[in-house]
C-alpha cells in the first residue's frame, strides 16, 4: 500500500456518523475498516455503496470493549492492506434505559464505559504501537481522531454513564497527543452535537421542538455528513501545527449566551 492509498479504521461504521465517515474517507482515497458488531448486513451495504464508486473496503465484525475483537480490528488492517494510517474512535452506545443516575446500575455504567470510554483508550493503544513500528520507513504520519459529544459537557443525570465516558474522551484525547507527538502522530477530538441517526431518533420530536426554539444558533439537525466532513479535515494533514484540539460540530451549541 503505497501513500496514495493510506488505510482507516472506523469503528461503529455501519451506520450513522460511523457510516457518513467510511463514506467520506473512501472518497478521500483511503481503503477503509468498516467496523460493525451486530449488523453485518448494513456494513456490507457500506462497503458495497465504497466499492461501487471505486473505493477499498472491508466489514470487519468487532465489538471495541472485548480486547480480542481490538487486536481482530487492527490484524485485519494489516492484513489486508499492510498499514495503518487513521484510526476514528467513533463506536458508541447509548445509556440504558436512560435511568436516573440515583437508580443507576453497575452493570450499564461497565457496559457504557467499556464501549465508550475503556475500548477506544485501549484501542488507540493498539493502533498506536502500529503506527510507530511503521514510521521509521514512511514519511506518513498517523492519525486518531475521538467522536465525543456534547454531552461530554451538558448534563443529563439520567445518562450519567454516557456523559462521563464521553467526558473521559476529552482527556484521553490529550494524553494521547501529548505522548504521541514525538512519533508524528496526531490526535483529535471531533464534538458532534444534536445528530440525526438511531440513538436520537427516540427524542426527535423534543429536539424538533428545542431547535426550533433557538438551541443552536445554526437552526437545523446535524448530519453525520457534517461529522464526517470534519474527520476529512483533520485527518488530511491540512493542520501540521495542531493536535490534542476539540472541533466542534455542533451548530453553535457550545456558545455561551444570554
Amino acid at each position: 500500500m503505497t501513500r496514495e492509498h493510506p488505510v482507516a479504521i472506523v469503528t461503529g461504521s455501519s451506520r450513522g456518523i460511523g457510516r457518513a465517515t467510511a463514506e467520506r474517507l473512501a472518497a478521500d482515497g483511503y481503503a477503509v475498516i468498516v467496523n460493525y458488531v451486530s449488523r453485518s448486513a448494513a456494513a456490507a451495504e457500506v462497503v458495497q455503496a465504497i466499492e461501487a464508486r471505486g473505493g477499498q473496503a472491508k466489514a470487519v465484525q468487532a465489538d471495541v470493549s472485548r480486547p480480542p475483537d481490538r487486536e481482530q480490528l487492527i490484524a485485519q488492517a494489516y492484513r489486508g492492506w499492510g498499514r495503518l494510517d487513521l484510526l476514528v474512535n467513533n463506536a458508541g452506545i447509548a445509556s440504558p434505559g436512560r435511568v436516573d443516575l440515583l437508580e443507576a446500575s453497575e452493570d450499564s455504567w461497565d457496559q457504557v464505559l467499556g464501549t465508550n470510554l475503556k475500548g477506544p483508550f485501549f484501542l488507540a493503544q493498539l493502533a498506536a504501537r502500529r503506527m510507530i513500528e511503521q514510521a521509521p520507513r514512511d514519511e506518513r504520519r498517523g492519525t486518531i481522531v475521538n467522536i465525543s459529544s456534547i454531552s461530554s459537557y451538558t448534563v443529563s443525570t439520567n445518562r450519567a454513564d454516557y456523559c462521563i465516558a464521553k467526558a473521559g474522551l476529552r482527556m484521553m484525547t490529550w494524553l494521547l497527543a501529548d505522548r504521541l507527538a514525538e512519533f508524528g502522530i496526531f490526535v483529535y477530538e471531533i464534538c458532534p452535537g444534536v445528530i440525526a441517526s438511531d440513538m436520537t431518533a427516540p427524542v426527535r420530536e423534543k429536539y424538533d421542538r428545542l431547535i426550533a426554539e433557538g438551541l443552536t444558533p445554526i437552526r437545523r439537525w446535524g448530519r453525520g455528513e457534517d461529522v464526517a466532513r470534519a474527520v476529512s479535515a483533520v485527518a488530511s494533514g491540512a493542520f501540521p501545527f495542531s493536535t490534542g484540539e476539540r472541533i466542534n460540530v455542533d451548530g453553535g451549541f457550545h456558545l455561551r449566551r444570554l
